[in-house]
């Protein structure tokens, strides 16, 4: 029986989950008895992609339905989505929730004193204060009121999402990947909103930075959650001690199953010798018959006694070595498999020439990128560097200047929208390389972590990190292979064992690399050569200034 979520204000701010069953429409299951609880403070839920946590998101805020158990919540919930998005046509105030008081407020404000007016309003008569402030805080000052949200940047997008939540003041604040598409400063500026909460929040996030500024960590493994006090920092220390422990318990057991494989084979040899002992006496008749018969079933029964002993005993170890092996965690990782794409050094692989993308980013001159270079593209929120890589890719047409690609390309947007929802993985990679075989394409999806039925998955219910990998294969399988390979914001939907997989799949990729980003540490571990910087023109800078 399905229960809906339910609400209270009586008691302070909580959430509880109790016996949640919920399982995907195509059969997928994803929580089978889910029992979890979160109070006051701070907490960074993390786990493997597809683990089910923006899930359990969904779940707490009422966007999806258990299919049995509760999802009770004490106070108002606020919700920031994984991927924000919000009508073009709206005005920023439309998006805050404002627009109605705000309206009511000019009309009171130019003589119209009807009632409608002045319940509109309530007691919210500095709402406009209150949304200039809070948008200042967010660093979207500069952002009227009255402007649209097609105007506006994606992650200018996602703070005006969150201004929106944080106006209505909810008691419980779920946040999902929020640092998605934030420059520097934005992020800056949520760090210094969530150090700053003082009601329930749960963070989903693969951001070290983010997840060292909560209360405590809830690790959701295997349907289960598992509490660690402290911040992302403090639960790698403790996570790294108990694996420690975990592997040598594991070698402890190996150990003793070797022992008691040992002990039981030399009890076996000692059993053969008594029994061909016996038999010697028995056929020399050396004492009474009874006597010897007497002695041989006495022989039988300990013999007996003493096999089972080193059966049980045996048994025993292999147990202990199969708990200690649960134990050890060996998380399956993304094997990014790039294909062959050297580009020799020297060789011409890009040539813009005076352009002007849609937007009014300009590359002045004359850019040129030869050989595997390896570039990192900064700028705020807004200054165009998706733009700019979709005209590199040839999805915008320049306003003015020419591209030149002089090796082939494949372009992994932002937001991962080159996958049909209606087919499944295998199909969606199919249409990627249509002369590959199906048993090409599956094998290549196994390296992708879409082993077996995992591959049949319609693309639509696929989690975050799990469209990224699923998104990269089908890039990767499609030929030409890439000799220029363009990212926009790759770690954004990313756990941080697939970054770091990610990390070292780009390192050992010897094409030339473009990558947009706000993620520092992850750019320079893949050995960024050239830093470039868009703010309205292209120009070099330094490391990881913005």
């Amino acid at each position: 029986m399905s229960h809906p979520q339910s609400y209270s204000h009586a008691a302070p701010a909580s959430v509880a989950c109790t016996a949640l069953d919920f399982a995907w429409p195509d059969g997928t299951g994803v929580f089978d008895g889910l029992q979890v609880a979160f109070g006051p403070g701070r907490t960074g839920l993390i786990g493997l992609n597809g683990s089910g946590k923006s899930t359990l998101l969904k779940l707490i805020a009422g966007e999806l339905t258990p299919a049995d158990g509760t999802v009770r919540v004490s106070g108002e919930v606020g919700y920031l989505p994984q991927n924000v998005t919000l009508d073009t046509a709206l005005r920023v105030d439309q998006a805050l929730g404002i627009a109605g008081t705000r309206a009511a407020l000019h009309a009171i404000e130019g003589g119209d004193v009807r009632e409608e007016h002045f319940t509109a309003v309530g007691d919210d008569w500095d709402v406009e204060e209150r949304a200039r402030a809070m948008l200042g805080e967010l660093g979207l000052g500069h952002i009227d009121l009255d402007r649209t949200i097609g105007e506006v940047s994606g992650g200018e997008s996602v703070l005006l999402r969150l201004a929106a939540l944080l106006l209505r003041r909810p008691d419980v604040l779920l946040l999902d990947e929020p640092t998605n598409n934030l420059d520097l400063r934005a992020r800056q500026r949520l760090y210094a909103t969530v150090e700053g909460w003082s009601g329930v929040m749960i963070v989903v996030s693969h951001d070290r930075e983010l997840l060292d500024r909560v209360d405590q960590i809830a690790d959701l493994r295997d349907g289960e959650v598992t509490w660690y006090g402290g911040n992302f920092t403090a639960y790698e220390e403790v996570l790294a001690a108990e694996q420690e422990a975990a592997e040598r318990m594991v070698r402890v057991a190996e150990s003793d199953l070797k022992k008691q494989k040992n002990e039981l084979t030399d009890a076996h040899v000692k059993l053969a010798r008594r029994k061909r002992y016996g038999q010697k006496m028995y056929d020399t008749k050396r004492e009474p018959r009874a006597v010897m018969k007497l002695r041989k079933r006495s022989a039988q029964v300990s013999a007996g006694k003493h096999r089972i002993l080193h059966e049980e005993k045996l048994a025993e170890a292999k147990e202990r070595l199969d708990e200690a092996v649960e134990a050890v965690r060996d998380d399956d990782e993304i094997r990014v498999d790039l294909p062959y794409t050297a580009v020799p050094p020297g060789r011409s692989v890009l040539s813009l020439h005076n352009i002007t993308t849609a937007f009014g980013a300009r590359v002045a001159g004359e850019f040129e990128l030869r050989g595997p270079e390896r570039i990192a593209l900064l700028g705020r929120n807004g200054s165009g560097k998706t733009t700019l890589l979709r005209t590199i890719a040839g999805e915008l047409a320049p306003v003015a200047g020419e591209v030149e690609t002089h090796v082939p390309l494949r372009f992994l947007p932002q937001r991962l929208d080159v996958l049909n929802d209606d087919l499944s993985v295998a199909e969606n990679v199919a249409r990627f390389a249509p002369d590959a075989t199906n048993n090409r394409v599956r094998a290549r999806l196994a390296r992708f972590l879409f082993k077996g039925a995992r591959a049949d998955q319609p693309a639509g219910t696929l989690s975050g990190g799990e469209r990224f990998r699923a998104t990269l294969a089908a890039l990767m399988l499609a030929e030409p292979a890439p000799q220029l390979l363009m990212l926009d914001e790759p770690t954004n939907n990313l756990d941080l064992a697939s970054v770091a997989q990610l990390t070292s799949a780009l390192e050992s990729y010897e094409g030339a690399l473009i990558v947009a980003s706000h993620d520092l540490p992850f750019l320079e571990s893949i050995g960024i050569t050239r830093w470039l910087h868009l703010d309205g023109e292209l120009t070099e800078g330094a490391v990881g200034a913005e």
